[in-house]
């Protein structure tokens, strides 16, 4: 059964923030443009909320903060190669095609941003590839927004690989903006455990993990969870009003398998620690978590916006990067070590010169 969720999350008594209070100055020199080539060397910030205390780390000591039976809940989406250039049929006029979702598998259709769009209209068709790929636009779904529909003879599988050995990541314009040159992003902007396709964002905080560092976990009896979010155009998309309350935030694609739910609820009732690695993973858990704090199997949507204050339920500690000012993940790493508290940390990340964004140092709070 396919659900949906809808809700800003569990508000406690405390005022809500606003949006101009997650604001911060973060300088050029601080974007990590490139990953280090062994991630697992990255740094990492420990925030403790009962002591209140902010120690710097190497990313490898994380293993220190987990147990035998603790639990690492991991989202194994897929980045796709979402960005491709077309031609508009009979000019000479080029359209930046961003792919955000397949809608339906036998007819070819996407949902797709188009630039400009201005450009473009219902039945013109675009050539990729100088034309080895047609689409034709069959609907305005949204203002800059079109639905594709590629007209292909071969089969799904053949399709998509054409499909994707035309794309590029999509990676923030803020790296892609200070970069001299675009180099090959295929490995770097995917986590090693990443599976199943369909987010055009990738969740960052797991692209710190390593193969050796996944096996020295499994070694000291840390298990693994994967739940699925299909990061989304969202969490590109500037949060424009003051009152965040009054934030819509586009949905998203989920899943909890019935396997997961039960390693995560096994671990709770036994004591064990749960750590969620990204704020994916935690606005997963958090959008399908009884009161009791026991997560269920879900298959859906998701559309759940949390900032501070939120009374958290499902995790009792988040490893996250260090992103944008006023972003929604920074908003739930606000709402999970405290507002005070992790302001206070990133002041320190920027003093201390952390490396930013997804390509940058971690930040793990506990």
């Amino acid at each position: 059964m396919v659900h949906c969720v809808r809700c800003c999350g569990r508000i406690s008594k405390q005022k809500e923030m606003k949006l101009s209070q997650f604001k911060y100055f973060l300088p050029q020199e601080l974007i990590a443009l490139h990953p280090l080539e062994d991630r697992d060397e990255d740094r990492l910030m420990v925030v403790d909320r009962e002591k209140q205390t902010i120690e710097h780390k190497s990313f490898k000591d994380i293993l220190t903060y987990l147990e035998d039976g603790d639990v690492l809940v991991r989202n194994n989406t897929k980045v796709i190669p979402a960005v491709l250039t077309a031609q508009k049929e009979n000019t000479d006029t080029y359209i930046n095609v961003f792919l955000l979702r397949e809608l339906d598998t036998e007819s070819r259709l996407w949902d797709v941003l188009v630039d400009p769009a201005r450009k473009i209209r219902i039945g013109n068709k675009l050539f990729f590839d100088e034309g080895n790929m047609v689409a034709e636009v069959i609907d305005n779904t949204t203002s800059r927004g079109r639905t594709l529909r590629f007209l292909y003879s071969g089969t799904h599988e053949e399709f998509k690989a054409k499909l994707f050995s035309l794309g590029k990541m999509p990676l923030p314009e803020q790296i892609l903006e200070l970069r001299d040159a675009e180099p090959c992003d295929e490995k770097d902007y995917q986590t090693i455990y990443a599976s199943r396709e369909g987010a055009i964002v990738s969740p960052s905080a797991g692209l710190h993990f390593t193969r050796r560092m996944l096996k020295m976990m499994e070694i000291k009896g840390v298990q693994f969870a994967d739940i699925t979010l299909h990061t989304g155009i969202g969490n590109f998309r500037e949060i424009d009003v003051e009152d965040l309350a009054k934030h819509k935030i586009d949905s998203e694609e989920m899943e909890i398998t019935e396997e997961t739910s039960n390693i995560i609820n096994n671990a709770k009732q036994s004591q064990h620690k749960v750590c969620a690695v990204g704020t994916t993973s935690l606005k997963a858990m958090e959008s399908s978590v009884y009161i009791s704090g026991m997560v269920k199997p879900y298959e859906g949507w998701t559309n759940k916006f949390i900032f501070p204050p939120y009374d958290f339920l499902s995790a009792d500690m988040l490893l996250t990067n260090f992103n944008l000012p006023q972003s929604s993940m920074m908003m739930i790493a606000c709402a999970f070590g405290g507002y005070d508290l992790v302001m206070k940390a990133y002041k320190e990340a920027l003093g201390e010169k952390y490396r930013f964004l997804a390509y940058g140092d971690a930040l793990l709070i506990k």
